[in-house]
């Protein structure tokens, strides 16, 4: 028998649902340093721009 874990929602005090944005973020793509440091690194080596 699997015990299922039941998550337990969170909200603002607005009503968003905290780990629905989480999700959705994790969705989205590279964050804002994600690319910053990406693009640092292409231009401080160029030979790795693949």
């Amino acid at each position: 028998m699997i015990k299922r874990m039941m998550i337990q929602k969170r909200y603002t005090n607005v009503g968003t649902n905290i780990e629905e944005v989480k999700k959705l973020n994790r969705q989205s793509g590279l964050s804002y340093n994600e690319v910053k440091n990406l693009l640092a690194q292409r231009y401080l080596d160029p030979k790795k721009s693949n």
